[in-house]
């Protein structure tokens, strides 16, 4: 149980994308627009998927070989990710990314985000704030999210 809810916090901390921005499905990112563009609209794709459970998206941009290490430390897999999201297991209500930094060198952008999701992993319900690392690099022409870490931030309040 604990695995679950740790998994479905990590997938959080993946969107990058305040949620008070309208989404839709929207084409790829064109060729023709900067790096922090392209990663900002695939934000905008990852948040839209995760919020209707559509793998898709973890399908085609993570590398096969993404290192995903959770708040808890384990270390999981593009594999992994995509059965714990069919599962419906794990369910999202809303993501509200409050802060977003985007670094590129080159054809590797690391991508920090602070978000506060919630949901539900195995019927039980879910909120806090996470800080997160997503680190793409462009592989054959595409952007690939090649490892990803998520810390949870302790409440104001302890």
């Amino acid at each position: 149980m604990g695995s679950v809810r740790l998994i479905a916090l990590v997938l959080v901390a993946l969107l990058q994308l305040p949620a008070r921005t309208p989404l839709g499905r929207g084409a790829p990112p064109s060729k023709g627009e900067n790096v922090e563009e392209q990663i900002k609209a695939l934000s905008d794709q990852a948040v839209l998927a995760y919020l209707e459970a559509d793998t898709s998206f973890i399908e085609k941009y993570y590398a096969d070989d993404a290192t995903v290490i959770h708040s808890d430390g384990k270390l999981s897999t593009k594999t992994q990710e995509i059965k714990n999201l069919r599962s419906g297991a794990l369910k999202y209500a809303t993501i509200d990314v409050q802060e977003r930094k985007i670094r590129i060198y080159g054809d590797t952008v690391v991508a920090v985000a602070l978000s506060s999701p919630k949901g539900t992993v195995n019927g039980r319900q879910f909120s806090g704030d996470y800080l997160s690392t997503r680190i793409w690099v462009k592989q054959k022409g595409s952007w690939k999210v090649v490892a990803f870490q998520a810390t949870r931030v302790p409440s104001a309040n302890k």
